[in-house]
């Protein structure tokens, strides 16, 4: 069972999540925390007792805008550290999720926090934790995604997807194939596929970050190139994707 602590600068918030941690059966116990110094004490003691000590810590569930230091500072802090415990981010901010991916997150859960949403989170976490002591399971089936047209279902391969764009509530994926219409909202499927290789580019973007095959500048604009489609990146994107598609690239 895991051992988890939470981290949020907002009381109600951290209520509210530590609420919904020890009603999952899979979680051991449960700790707050109210700022990220008071986390990294805690975290602190945990490493130096060790991951089999009375005070371990398996993963941390983090706000990340707090006073002081944010939860992204929190988390680079621990990507020093030989073996730090997971990290969820548990955000109000979209915005956030290119830069959570390429700390090695876990995951991304938006707020307001659905009961279901932080029950996937805790299961992602849950099989790593226990990957190295669990016997060896079979080959997972590709992931996929339903999607109707006329009465017809088909199942579409997440691994077919190349880029998403958002109709609303609803959004259109875009495969070498064609494209399928669900309704399901960009933001949701941005939390879904974060650990998959999705990431934000534009509010009406998300992008299979191996189907990138150029990344253009243009003076102010940027865009990048998806098979035979250019599609715009927002500013506030541009510098993280640029960063993140060089150090795949080992560049």
């Amino acid at each position: 069972m895991l051992r988890v602590l939470a981290v949020d600068d907002e009381e109600p918030a951290l209520g509210e999540l530590l609420y919904l941690l020890r009603a999952d059966p899979r979680v051991k116990a449960a700790e707050g925390a109210g700022d990220a110094t008071a986390a990294l004490r805690r975290i602190g003691r945990a490493l130096d007792g060790g991951p089999d000590g009375e005070q371990a810590i398996d993963v941390v569930f983090l706000d990340i805008h707090m006073p002081g230091l944010t939860g992204l500072d929190v988390a680079r802090l621990l990507a020093g550290f030989a073996r730090p415990p997971l990290v969820v981010f548990v955000t109000a901010h979209e915005g956030f999720a290119l830069t959570a991916f390429d700390l090695k997150a876990v995951d991304y859960v938006l707020k307001p926090v659905r009961r279901e949403r932080l029950a996937e989170a805790v299961r992602r976490v849950h099989e790593l934790v226990h990957a190295t002591t669990a016997p060896p399971a079979a080959p997972a089936a590709p992931e996929q995604i339903a999607v109707e047209l006329g009465g017809v279902t088909r199942f579409v391969a997440v691994d077919d997807i190349a880029y998403v764009e958002a109709h609303g509530d609803y959004a259109r994926l875009h495969t070498d194939q064609g494209s399928h219409l669900v309704r399901i909202p960009l933001s949701t499927l941005e939390e879904r596929w974060a650990d998959r290789g999705f990431v934000r580019i534009h509010r009406s973007h998300l992008v299979a970050l191996d189907r990138i095959e150029e990344l253009r500048l243009d003076g102010t604009t940027t865009s990048v190139r998806v098979g035979a489609t250019d599609l715009a990146v927002s500013r506030r994107h541009a510098r993280p994707l640029r960063d993140l598609l060089m150090r795949r690239a080992g560049g």
